[in-house]
């Protein structure tokens, strides 16, 4: 599991790491069974607080992308694919949200970027 964390970043530490994991599990790097370390493991390997894993996993478990088992750990969950989908294309979403921006910016048309990514995706 790779995590990195940055103390730049506008976004908590907790936050960082629920949307690694997130991006993990729904590009097939953590699959559904795998099981996750335990919160104390994990903490210690990045080097955060045990209640800054509990909130991760209590954040992943709500989104239903996790799921623990007493007395056997965390596993991911097999997750609707229905689910996964809708995660993709907010992920995407946010993206088109800064292409957005960035073409403002410069003044850029909603047609001349609809004819960018007419030409592009042709590629």
């Amino acid at each position: 599991m790779d995590i990195i964390l940055s103390n730049a970043s506008d976004l908590p530490i907790y936050q960082q790491i629920v949307d690694q994991l997130v991006d993990q599990i729904i590009n097939g790097k953590i699959k559904p069974g795998d099981a996750l370390p335990s919160m104390r493991i994990l903490a210690k390997e990045l080097k955060v607080s045990v209640i800054t894993t509990k909130r991760v996993y209590e954040e992943l478990e709500k989104g239903g992308y996790i799921e623990s088992v007493v007395g056997k750990g965390t596993f991911v969950s097999g997750i609707n694919q229905e689910l996964l989908k809708e995660r993709k294309i907010e992920i995407l979403e946010e993206d088109l949200i800064q292409i957005i921006d960035r073409a403002k910016r410069i003044d850029l048309s909603k047609e001349e970027i609809v004819h960018r990514i007419d030409l592009l995706w042709d590629e």
